[in-house]
Order: structure tokens, then sequence, then C-alpha cells
């Protein structure tokens, strides 16, 4: 599990291309059979990927939480935007297909991944907060993720949003997670931008065609920077920084927050002709 640190507005005006990507993007999700998991010292927010490949994997304690097992006091959220697999929580297996998401609270002590074809491997993004109360686990399979469809193909950002973990949907103590999927001929997304001073969030971009990519911006209205990611990367986006993209072809990405509530609408827009 690597580790990143937290960096300051003033930091990040400062960086370079190397530096952004070195500390808010994750370049390496999904490997076979590996658990890959950031730990972004964001609100202490650890995030990554799992691809189960002909064989079983485990997710595994670490050392720095100083905890017995690695929900301890933790909770997890997962979203598999790979092909059809099985998770194991304590004992009780849920089959996992594409764009399922799976909520795991405080208290649950062994889990497993696994892929149904080794040939289409099930890809896990997993995001985890800390967590004071245990919720119950809970599957919400995509269909039941009450499909939002937003934006317009004249602003070139005609897009569905599934939410999954929030207020209204799966119980958690501080995490929220949905999807969004844009239509063909779109490619913007959460534009006009915001930014929420109560919440860290990260964006991971998937279903991004081979050969393309999505521009990312970040930093604060006034001082954007821009990262280029391609498919299964993810952003680390600070509470103070703006959020947005725009693809060269039309993609899809799962975002997931945690902080200090749980409100979906809390966001601070900003108008297109502030940004800098």
């Amino acid at each position: 599990m690597q580790s990143r640190y937290e960096s300051s507005p003033k930091e990040v005006a400062g960086m370079n291309t190397e530096s952004l990507r070195a500390n808010f993007l994750i370049e390496k999700l999904f490997e076979a059979n590996q658990v890959s998991l950031t730990y972004t010292h964001y609100d202490r927010v650890i995030t990554g990927g799992v691809m189960p490949v002909g064989e079983t994997v485990s997710l595994p304690n670490y050392d720095a939480l100083k905890s017995e097992y690695f929900l301890e006091r933790r909770e997890l959220g997962i979203i598999n935007v790979g092909g059809d697999g099985k998770i194991t929580a304590d004992g009780e297996a849920f089959l996992i297909n594409k764009l399922d998401c799976l909520y795991l609270g405080k208290g649950v002590q062994t889990v497993s991944f696994e892929s149904i074809d080794a040939n289409n491997p099930a890809q896990y993004f997993l995001i985890s907060s800390p967590a004071h109360q245990a919720y119950p686990t809970r599957l919400m399979k995509k269909e039941e993720a009450s499909p939002v469809n937003l934006g317009s193909n004249l602003t070139s950002n005609e897009r569905t949003i599934y939410k999954y973990i929030h207020l209204d949907g799966i119980r958690s103590c501080q995490l929220v997670m949905g999807l969004t999927v844009l239509a063909n001929g779109s490619v913007w997304n959460t534009m006009p931008a915001h930014t929420h001073d109560r919440r860290m969030e990260v964006y991971c971009y998937f279903d991004v065609p081979q050969n393309q990519a999505v521009l990312h911006l970040m930093g604060q209205p006034q001082e954007t920077r821009h990262l280029f990611v391609s498919n299964h990367q993810a952003i680390i986006s600070p509470p103070w920084s703006i959020h947005s993209g725009c693809g060269t072809a039309n993609y899809s990405f799962i975002w997931a927050m945690a902080g200090e509530n749980q409100l979906f609408t809390d966001m601070d827009f900003v108008e297109i002709p502030s940004l800098r």
C-alpha cells in the first residue's frame, strides 16, 4: 500500500507535470491477482483496485492501519468495472456484475475477490474510509441505482448518473459513491465545475477507448492545472480543488467521496467565465 500526503494550494500552484502526476494520479489500479491500494491522507481515504485472474484474492491487512483486520475501524465501497465476479464477505457470497456496487461495513473480517471467467476478469474499484458505526453489508445492482439522465448534446455532456452509496441509497458512515456514463458524442464531465471543502473525492476513469484519453482539470478555480488520464486510472482530488474533465471520446467514471457530510448536493459551484 502506497501513501500520498496532502498538498496545499500553494504547493500545487508550483508543481510541474511530473509532480502533479506523482501526487494525484494513480496510474495502475488493476494488476493480475494483486490488491493495489493507495492511502491518500485526505480524510484518511484508501483507494485502489483488485483484478483476480484464475484465483481468489483476499483483502490483506496492513501494518500502517494498526488494526486486527482491514475493516476493524473502516468501511469499504466496491464497484466492478470489468467482467462478472464474486465477492465473499465473512462467508456470504455476492455475485457482482459490471457496474454493480457492494458496500461492506465496519467489522467485516474477511473479504475475498474472484472472477467468473479468467479471460474476462472482474475489475473491482475500491474506496475505504474510517467508520465509527457498523452499517449492514449491501449489494446494489446497476438497475437499482436510480439512474438519472442529465446534460445535453448541445453542451457535449449528455450523461447518466448512477447513485449507490448515499443518504437515500446504501447507508454508510462517511462514504458517498456512484458513477457517470457519458453518452456517445459527449465528452465533458462535471462542468460547470465545483469544489466541496467538506470532503475529498476520487475519480476512477474507465471505458476510455483504446488510444484515447481524458484531460482532467484540477486545482483552485483561479489556478487550474491539468493531467492526461488513461483508461483504468484514478485521480485524487483535494477538497479545495475542482475535479472536471474532457475526453477525446466518450467514457465513464466512478466518483467516490468521504469527509464531513454525505449530502450529494453539497457543492460550491464555479461559474465557467471565472475559471483560470
